[in-house]
């Protein structure tokens, strides 16, 4: 059986699955509950600075988007950092800790962007026995409006400075949290390298209002007739986030810089994905939120199973396979052709591809043969786009199959090209034509 288990900047652990810091993960009774269940570790809910505890919300605080079969698609919260007193939490890590010595504890932590404040949080947390701290420079949303959470993730001289502050004053190694609030992640996660932070965590939550209430025109959730922006989360997150991570993983000045890996990820194929573009290890809310802790164990089996099938001996096999495939726009081969082709012994003749394709594209679907349904593709005007393929409510009835070298393009009357050839090289390209 594949080896699972995983090492992330020298914090071990038994397998990759690890809770992100947020509800899940709040109190020593929920992080039991998770380690009984299998979860390798646990980011604890994000500390604040000693003092009053900070007061959540005392109604609603998830906004959700779901499918037409009412799964859940997206989620919005606007709940904010603990709101337990700080020596609760840090007893509890430590006993938690002590009681699960196997497991991995790394504590999130915001406090103001002051030098002192995080000189006097830092010990407080290495003494409870965690095994990292988190710098949670993600939050959208009611702590960015005190100056912490995305308010230091989107000024990248902050993310350096604060990371400078804690790698001089912990021996805990350090993961700066990184917002999706901004332009360019690549920024960011340059600035956490050169301020010495361990490791980067991606992606927080997105800033994002999911609804409105139009009974009495307030955003979802609603206190007292007021809604605010929140910050999205769940599957519908997950394509940003791969992107995120993906760009960080194949940039020149942050290759090499661990990664762990968040958004969206509900299954033990999406965790594999992150892990191909580079993540060291994956973190896990919304779907333990949805379905509960023992979640899991499909994730667990679900990964082990499929890298004996694959060969697959260690994480490290899989860890960052997929970046030197991902690509520029630029660099793709126009050469290569691909088409549509529908089998016709799984086809259960319902249209979709034809009406989206004679509606929305290159008409290139029949309707219809000899006065009957039927539903096959016209070469001649097939483009290879494969919306038939995303539309087609039955696995694999519609594939895409490449052209042989050679073969003859019906569409253009051109025969497929054997040699690559990018967008950079081609005639019709006006930046090459300036360029000679």
């Amino acid at each position: 059986m594949a080896d699972i288990r995983n090492n992330f900047i020298g914090i071990k652990s038994p397998n990759p699955f690890w809770l992100a810091s947020a509800p899940p993960t709040d109190k020593a009774y929920n992080v039991e509950r998770a380690f009984e269940a299998g979860w390798g570790g646990v980011v604890w809910k994000t500390l604040g600075e000693e003092g009053p505890p900070l007061v959540n919300v005392n109604g609603p605080r998830y906004g959700a988007i779901w499918g037409a079969d009412r799964r859940l698609l997206g989620f919005n919260n606007i709940e904010l950092i603990t709101d337990r007193d700080l020596h609760v939490n840090l007893r509890e890590i430590k006993q938690v800790k002590k009681n699960w010595p196997d497991r991995a504890i790394v504590a999130s932590i915001m406090v103001p962007c002051e030098e002192a404040a995080w000189k006097a949080i830092l010990p407080l947390v290495e003494e409870t026995g965690a095994d990292g701290i988190e710098l949670n420079f993600g939050c959208p949303h009611g702590m960015s409006e005190r100056g912490m959470g995305s308010a230091v993730g989107q000024v990248p001289e902050y993310i350096e400075m604060v990371a400078r502050w804690c790698k001089a004053n912990t021996r805990m190694p350090v993961i700066v949290k990184l917002t999706p609030n901004i332009t360019d992640i690549r920024f960011p996660a340059r600035a956490a390298k050169v301020g010495g932070a361990d490791a980067v965590s991606l992606i927080n939550t997105i800033s994002s209002i999911t609804s409105v209430n139009l009974d009495n025109f307030s955003p979802e959730p609603s206190i007292d007739g007021k809604g605010s922006h929140g910050g999205y989360c769940g599957p519908a997150v997950k394509p940003i986030a791969l992107n995120m991570v993906a760009e960080i993983g194949r940039d020149p000045e942050t290759a090499g810089l661990p990664i762990s890996g968040i958004g969206g990820i509900t299954t033990w194929r999406d965790a594999a994905e992150f892990l191909a573009l580079g993540a060291g290890n994956v973190q896990v809310c919304t779907a333990a939120m949805v379905y509960g802790f023992k979640i899991v164990q499909e994730m667990i089996d679900g990964l082990n199973n499929w890298m004996d099938e694959q060969g697959h001996a260690t994480l490290d096999d899989v860890i960052g396979r997929a970046v030197p495939n991902v690509s520029d726009w630029q660099f793709l081969n126009l050469n290569y052709v691909t088409k549509a082709k529908i089998n016709q012994d799984l086809c259960i003749s319902c249209g979709r591809c034809h009406i989206v394709c004679e509606d929305t594209s290159h008409q290139a679907i029949t309707q219809e043969l000899d006065g009957k349904r039927h539903f096959e593709v016209i070469d001649e005007e097939c483009v290879g786009c494969n919306l038939c393929v995303n539309v087609c409510p039955v696995e694999n009835c519609i594939t895409m199959e490449p052209l042989a070298a050679g073969e003859l393009d019906k569409r253009t009357g051109e025969k497929a090209n054997p040699d690559y050839a990018n967008w950079t090289e081609h005639p019709n390209n006006p930046s090459r034509v300036a360029a000679e």
